[in-house]
């Protein structure tokens, strides 16, 4: 069911547990962080995720949003919304779970392991969030914050790049500058389980030619559109 032997999932979890600073008491609460949705799948039905993950991501908002608050006492609520927009992103979120490891430490399906599930963005940023619920609600909201500022250091002290940060607020006060209506944003295909979806959305702006985004999300394929369109507009052919 998991695609790794016990042995070698077991030695992941402990080497993630390194890798957080933290090991859990309730094992049974770790292992329900890292457990994807497609581990259910079967005879044997496993409590996932996805719960945690709704959880995990309000925990990480307001740790951000406190610390980006606390490093620049200057800044105007909305460029902290903005950049909070992109620590808390799906693309920092995987960032983060890679850097723990947390990929061979989850429990998936056997077909999900052979198509890559391990280093696939959407898991890896949902389990990020499992667990850092996980740790709130065994720890406390202050050992999950030590434990997340951890983790985002890196990402912390990496210069902001709007168009990366909030790619659809940039790319609308883009087009408002440019004389140009707000973006369009238009859903072309939705495959994949309704687990894993993925949706691929086309954003037009004005008379320009449209660019195209995927993601696991709606709300992510539009992310992408938009910045596959502002990088166009900074590199024109």
């Amino acid at each position: 069911m998991s695609g790794a032997t016990p042995n070698r999932r077991l030695a992941a979890v402990a080497a993630l547990e390194t890798r957080l600073g933290y090991a859990f008491t309730d094992r049974a609460l770790l292992e329900r962080a890292l457990t994807h949705a497609s581990a259910s799948q079967g005879a044997r039905k496993l409590p996932d995720n996805e719960r945690l993950e709704f959880l995990g991501d309000r925990v990480l908002g307001l740790i951000m949003a406190e610390t980006l608050m606390m490093r620049d006492g200057e800044a105007t609520a909305g460029s902290l919304s903005k950049r909070q927009a992109g620590l808390v992103s799906r693309q920092a979120c995987a960032r983060a779970a890679r850097s723990a490891g947390l990929g061979d430490a989850l429990r998936l399906q056997g077909g999900e392991t052979r198509r890559g599930g391990r280093d696939h963005e959407t898991i890896l940023a949902d389990a990020c969030e499992a667990v850092i619920a996980a740790i709130y609600l065994e720890a406390g909201l202050e050992v999950a914050a030590r434990v997340v500022l951890a983790l985002w250091a890196p990402l912390l002290d990496e210069p902001v790049d709007q168009a990366l940060a909030d790619p659809k607020s940039a790319l609308q006060e883009w087009a408002a500058a440019n004389g140009h209506a707000a973006p369009i944003y238009t859903v072309v295909d939705r495959k994949g389980p309704d687990h894993e979806p993925v949706f691929t959305v086309v954003v037009t702006v004005g008379d320009d030619t449209p660019a195209t985004g995927m993601g696991g999300s709606l709300q992510a394929a539009q992310k992408a559109a938009a910045h596959a369109l502002l990088i166009r507009q900074r590199n024109p052919s």
